[in-house]
This record gives structure tokens, C-alpha cells and sequence, in this order.
């Protein structure tokens, strides 16, 4: 337990020389010793500076920061004494004594999620246990309760950030495609999606995933696209002047080679419509 607003025993020669190894540690200890004489005359206000000059000194001195802290709290002023026992966790997670009042003051703030945070951290072996459970009660749940909901908050996070890494977003959206152009679906529910600046084709399945359907130096700016029955698939090759077929088993061949800025693609009854920007026209293609 911590020993509270106690006085160090700092060793002092017969010439009053203090022997320490650490000056600067000393020094802390000091402030820290004055810090308590003031507390113990009711001088608080002196008593916190003389307990934060010990901190300057010593950043780490986790004795100094909890009698800090409870002075701040002794005279209710509960925000700064948070900020003081949140230091100490910082540097000693496993200092439980200021978890507890970390939680404590939370709870009494009204913060209490950040209270029931603080409580879960608590092992059940500590002799500070009792008490935080008995806070847990004040908060209507106990340890066991925080530790759970904690447990299947953080599972849902990790679903949801799994599901966020996917293409498919919960609007429906297929995100970080390359300047996507035309889109199509085959017989099988797959979409298909020209990627205009990657010079490609995505594939995107039913269930979201996504992968690279294929990638061609004959693909050059590719915009309109459409599939007929048997899943070929038909692309306006804007940049090449032309209508690419990719059939079902992959194979690539120019079904028009010459097609001026070819921008849109319809299949309708075996006849593919191509609409040409270079010559204000549209074309039709028996297939």
C-alpha cells in the first residue's frame, strides 16, 4: 500500500553534507520532505509546489506525484488530480493503488466509461480488488462485467476494421479503384470494372473480394464495357481506337480495329452498340 505524506529519511553528516550517490535524486527528496511538512501545517498550496519542484527534479518519483495527487484531491480539485495519477500510470501501469483513484475520481467526474477502463485493469489478486469492486457496484456492473463487454467491444472493432479493409464498404461502396470507368455483371454476379488510368480490368466477386482480372499492353484507356451471355467480355478501348473481346477463359483480340474514341458499349440480341466520340456516331456489331 502507499504510504501516504511520509517523511524520507535523508542520511546527514555531523558537518550537514547529505550523503547521496544521486544529487539530483536528493534534491527530490528534499522538496518531496518539505512537501510533507507543509501538508502537515495546512499549508497546501506550499505543499503542491514543494511537491512538484520534487517532480522537476525527478520526473519519475511516482511518491511524489500520488501525495501530489492527493493533496489535489483532498481539495477537491478533482480534473487536476486526475491529470497527476494518470502520470503515475504512465509510468507504472502496474501501480494499482492509482488505477483505483485514477477510476475513482473518473466516477466521480462523471467520466465513467473511463472509470470502468481503469477498474478492468485491476487484478483480481490485489489487495485494492475489494474496493474497486465495490466501485464497480456504485457504477451498476462489476469487474467481471467490464472485462466482458471490453472483451466483445474490442472483437467488434476488429471485425469492423477487417470489413473496412475489404472493397466493400457497409454503404455498398467498391473503393480504391483506378479511376474507374465502365462497369458490367456477368451471369455469375461477379462485377466487372474498367480501370481507365491502371490500363486493367478489376474483378469483384459477390462477397466483396476483389482481384486484378486482368492487366494488357493492348488495353489502353479503357471506358466502356459490357458482358453477353456466355460471360465474354467487351471493351471500348478509348485510347486505342478500338474494341477489345476478352473472352471467358481470358484471351484478348480486337473484335473492331478501328473505332474512333470508342466510349460506351451495349449488348442487345447478339448486336454490340459502340457509341464513337471521334465521329459523333454509334456503331453496331453483329456478334
Amino acid at each position: 500500500m502507499k504510504k501516504l505524506l511520509i517523511t524520507l529519511l535523508i542520511i546527514v553528516s555531523a558537518a550537514g553534507s547529505v550523503f547521496a550517490a544521486d544529487t539530483t535524486s536528493t534534491q527530490a527528496k528534499l522538496q518531496y520532505n518539505k512537501g510533507v511538512d507543509f501538508y502537515r501545517l495546512g499549508e497546501y498550496d506550499k505543499s503542491i509546489t514543494a511537491f512538484r519542484q520534487a517532480i522537476a527534479i525527478d520526473p519519475n518519483y511516482t511518491d511524489a506525484y500520488y501525495n501530489l495527487g492527493s493533496i489535489l484531491e483532498f481539495i477537491k480539485q478533482d480534473e487536476a488530480a486526475l491529470t497527476v495519477f494518470k502520470q503515475i500510470i504512465v509510468r507504472n501501469p502496474t501501480d494499482y493503488e492509482s488505477v483505483y483513484k485514477a477510476a475513482e475520481i473518473s466516477a466521480r467526474l462523471g467520466k465513467t466509461d473511463a472509470a470502468k477502463q481503469y477498474l478492468s485493469i485491476i487484478p483480481q489478486s490485489h489487495i485494492i480488488y475489494s474496493k474497486a469492486q465495490a466501485l464497480a457496484r456504485s457504477l451498476n456492473t462489476d469487474i467481471q462485467t467490464i472485462k466482458q463487454q471490453q472483451k466483445q467491444a474490442t472483437a467488434k472493432q476488429a471485425a469492423e476494421k477487417k470489413t473496412a479493409s475489404t472493397p466493400v464498404t457497409q454503404n455498398g461502396i467498391f473503393q480504391n479503384l483506378g479511376s474507374p470507368t465502365g462497369v458490367a455483371t456477368d451471369s455469375k454476379g461477379n462485377l466487372f470494372v474498367a480501370g481507365f488510368s491502371d490500363n486493367a480490368v478489376y474483378k469483384i466477386a459477390p462477397d466483396g473480394s476483389r482481384k486484378l482480372y486482368v492487366k494488357d499492353a493492348r488495353i489502353k484507356g479503357p471506358i466502356g464495357i459490357d458482358i453477353d451471355e456466355q460471360n465474354n467480355l467487351y471493351l471500348a478501348n478509348y485510347n486505342a481506337d478500338n474494341v477489345l473481346k476478352i473472352s471467358n477463359s481470358g484471351q484478348i483480340s480486337v473484335l473492331i480495329a478501328s473505332v474512333k474514341k470508342p466510349y460506351c458499349i451495349h449488348i442487345k440480341d447478339n448486336n454490340l452498340f459502340v457509341s464513337s466520340q471521334g465521329t459523333n456516331s454509334v456503331i453496331r456489331y453483329k456478334l
